[in-house]
This record gives structure tokens, C-alpha cells and sequence, in this order.
């Protein structure tokens, strides 16, 4: 059985705990969790325990990220660390580039070369703010040919919500395994150790990288207890673990830099743990949409899945925001999004189909940035269709897309300002647009 087969069986095979922000508990082997205690004398069957934070020890409850992990070496027990090359990722402060306040669109990444690994393949796009302040985001993205073989990988600097676009992967955690197919979210947290495997023969999508505080569930306010992303379709993963000597390379991102040290053994090792410090999946078109049933189209925060909280209430470090399979029924309204001027900054890729507001140019794996305060809406082919189109209920199916959207202007990088992909003339979709005003 090839090793696409046998992830491809693995992923079947998967069950889950439900439920975000929950304290779960799970143990691959009987007996293994122990009960009225995180840290007994001897903890059972010969394990070691290990707390592993993702928050400071007295930050608020509400708040307070942590899972007590049973495994069967401690994370301690490893050799030094050495500097490795960054290859195409890159961390913020981002200083290779100013700011532009240009509207910017990019064709999905040209294809990876033989041999290249989820890690390997990560590209940057661009981001904001300082990862070793925790504060800000990056905008990654991926694209493979190759599983991670005997290689391991952990985020120091943030956690990591990957978004694919094209072929599932296999997402091997210190916690247990989580399959994500295009179509889902996977959320790594802080400091988790993870292997990726593909499930098909090669791999594409998106990463948000967020250095500050970890994705929440937005408040609903008026909207009541319900609707939106539902706690209970978040999935996490059950205790599974590996059992293994010979050499592992883990590579730990640390404030910007790739480090590796070669362990002896798997640091996938965790037998049962416990806790809320845990990787999730979530299918997005689980998303209980909300919209306007009257008139008028909704601003897009409607559409937010997760958050990430600043210091002022309502202005998110970075939301995650899809714009899932919907109705649109307002009457005497322009449906597609209206033309607009943000102090947020967008970045927007499509997963499949097409986006309701851009009528070409727009594929699946490419993305584009729209920074604070440059013009953005409808390109000119979508406002002529919707301006005259017949407002009969309906049903947007046919595509799906998300945003990034961030209190901060997001930089470029230097290679994705010069890229190959990089669509010279993306402001060309606003020309023609012309003047209607009869007084």
C-alpha cells in the first residue's frame, strides 16, 4: 500500500470530539489519563506528564489556554537546536518593503518543485505587526507534492489556521489526527507539534499565521445564542500516537527563524492528554449563514467564523470571515457587495467556483490584498449585470471564499511584490465604469 493509500485509509477511519473551546479528554490507551490529578507521583502506566500553555498561567479563565499531555518521553529530552534556511517564509516585522497602498490580485502559486513538503512549500505573502510582541498576522501560502516524511513542525510564533484549496491532507498532531479536505479549516495551536501527509498527489492553499491572541468564537450580540460558526461543529482530534525509534528532524519556527534539531525518537508520542489547548477542523459549510431579509446588503462582518480579540473591544487582530452558499432575497438592493473604503485591511482567496462580486481574473488558489482605505467593490462586468439584474430570490452556490481581514495594513513581501503571479493591470476591472449622474 502506497503512502497515499495509507493516509487515505487513516483519514477514513478518524472519529472526533466536538465542540470549541471545550475541555476534552481523551486516551489512546486504557488507564492512561489519570483521574483527581494533572501530576501524580508516578503518572499511569509509566508516562510522562507535561502541561503544555498556550496562555500565561493567570490570564483570565475565559481566556486561559492549557492541556496536560501523557506521553512516553518528555518534550525535554532533545538535543540542541540549529539554525536552518527560511526558504520563502518570512515573519513579521515585515521591513522589505513599504506599505503599498495599492489594490493588489495574484494567480494561484506556480506549481511546486518534485519533493516539496507542506513546510517546505509554505510561501509568504505578506503580514503585519511584530511576532516576537505577539501581535499581528502573516498571510501564507502552501503548495506540495511530497508528505512530510520523518519530519515534524511547531509554530512557536503563532498558531496556524490552514485553509486548503485543492487536495486534503492528513494533519498528524501531538494530540491525535485531523483530516482537512478543501472545504475545511484546520486550526493549529501554538506550539503543537504536527506532520502533514497528502492525501492525493498534490496539495494547494492558505495560511494565516496569527501572532496574537488565539481564535474565538465571535460574540453573537443581537443575533442571540445561535447562528454562525456553531461550537459544536468544531472537531477535535482523539489521543493517537506513535511509538518509534530513529532519527526525526523537528523544526521549530522561533521569532521569525526555522531551527532543527534530529531526535531520536517521534515527538508524537502524547498517549492521553487533556484540556482546551487543542487542534480543530471545521467544515465551513457548516457556517449558519445570517443576511438581510428585507433590503440592503449586510456588512461582512455577518460572515465572521473566528477572531482573534485586540485591546479595543470590535477591532480583531484578524478575523477569518467565509462567504459560504447562501440566499440573497432583498428587495430594491445591489446584492453583490457595494463599493467601499475600509479601516480594516482585506486579504481574500477563493477556494472554489467564483466570488459574487468579480466577474474574471479570480481563481481558485489566487488571492487578492485590498488595504486600508483603497477603493474596492464590484468590478465593472458584476456592476452592470447586478444594476440591472431581475431581484428574484437567489441562491449563491456556486463558490467559496473567505477573507483575512486585519486591523493593520499588511506589507507584501519582497518576493510576493515581484512575483511571477503577480497580475499587472488588476486595477484595469474598475475602468469603464461610467458617469451615470443625470441631474
Amino acid at each position: 500500500m502506497s503512502g497515499i493509500e495509507q493516509a487515505r485509509k487513516t483519514a477514513e477511519e478518524l472519529t472526533y470530539g466536538a465542540g470549541f473551546g471545550n475541555e476534552h479528554s481523551s486516551e489512546a490507551v486504557r488507564g492512561a489519563l489519570p483521574h483527581g490529578r494533572n501530576s501524580p507521583q508516578r503518572a499511569p502506566l509509566g508516562l510522562y506528564a507535561e502541561q503544555l500553555s498556550g496562555s500565561a498561567f493567570t490570564e483570565p479563565r475565559a481566556r486561559n489556554r492549557r492541556s496536560w499531555l501523557y506521553r512516553i518521553r518528555p518534550s525535554a529530552a532533545h538535543p540542541a537546536f540549529v539554525r536552518i534556511d527560511n526558504g520563502t517564509l518570512r515573519t513579521a516585522p515585515f521591513t522589505e518593503a513599504v506599505p503599498d497602498p495599492n489594490r493588489l490580485r495574484w494567480d494561484p502559486l506556480p506549481d511546486a518543485a518534485p519533493g516539496t513538503d507542506f513546510l517546505t512549500g509554505l510561501w509568504t505573502l505578506g503580514g503585519n505587526g511584530d511576532a516576537a510582541q505577539r501581535s499581528g498576522m502573516a498571510v501564507h501560502l502552501y503548495s506540495a507534492n511530497s508528505s512530510m516524511t520523518d519530519r515534524v513542525f511547531s509554530d512557536s510564533d503563532g498558531e496556524l489556521l490552514i485553509v486548503p484549496e485543492h487536495g486534503g491532507l492528513l494533519l498528524r498532531t501531538e494530540l491525535g489526527l485531523l483530516r482537512a479536505e478543501p472545504g475545511h479549516v484546520a486550526l493549529i495551536p501554538r506550539g503543537v507539534r504536527f506532520r502533514v501527509e497528502l492525501l492525493g498527489t498534490t496539495a494547494r492553499g492558505y495560511v494565516c499565521e496569527n501572532y496574537g491572541q488565539p481564535f474565538v468564537l465571535p460574540d453573537l450580540g443581537p443575533i442571540g445564542a445561535n447562528g454562525l460558526a456553531n461550537a459544536r461543529d468544531f472537531l477535535a482530534p482523539v489521543a493517537a500516537f506513535e511509538d518509534r525509534v530513529g532519527p526525526v528532524e523537528v523544526v521549530n519556527k522561533f521569532c521569525g527563524n526555522l531551527w532543527s534539531a534530529t531526535y531520536g525518537h517521534s515527538p508524537l508520542d502524547v498517549v492521553a492528554w487533556h484540556g482546551n489547548h487543542t487542534p480543530y477542523v471545521y467544515d465551513l459549510r457548516r457556517f449558519n449563514v445570517l443576511g438581510s431579509i428585507s433590503y440592503d446588503h449586510p456588512d461582512p462582518s455577518i460572515f465572521t467564523v473566528l477572531t482573534s480579540p485586540s485591546d479595543t473591544p470590535g477591532l480583531a487582530g484578524v478575523d477569518f470571515v467565509v462567504f459560504a452558499p447562501r440566499w440573497l432575497v432583498g428587495e430594491d438592493t445591489f446584492r453583490p457587495p457595494y463599493f467601499h473604503r475600509n479601516v480594516m485591511s482585506e486579504y481574500m482567496g477563493l477556494i472554489e467556483g467564483a466570488y459574487d462580486a468579480k466577474a474574471g481574473g479570480f481563481v481558485p488558489g489566487g488571492g487578492s490584498l485590498h488595504n486600508m482605505m483603497s477603493a474596492h467593490g464590484p468590478d465593472r462586468a458584476t456592476f452592470d449585470r447586478a444594476s440591472a439584474a431581475e431581484l428574484k430570490p437567489q441562491k449563491i452556490d456556486d463558490g467559496l471564499a473567505f477573507m483575512f481581514e486585519t486591523r493593520w495594513p499588511v506589507t507584501a513581501t519582497a518576493q510576493a511584490a515581484g512575483a511571477v503571479h503577480l497580475q499587472r493591470g488588476y486595477d484595469d476591472v474598475w475602468q469603464g465604469l461610467s458617469r451615470n449622474f443625470r441631474p
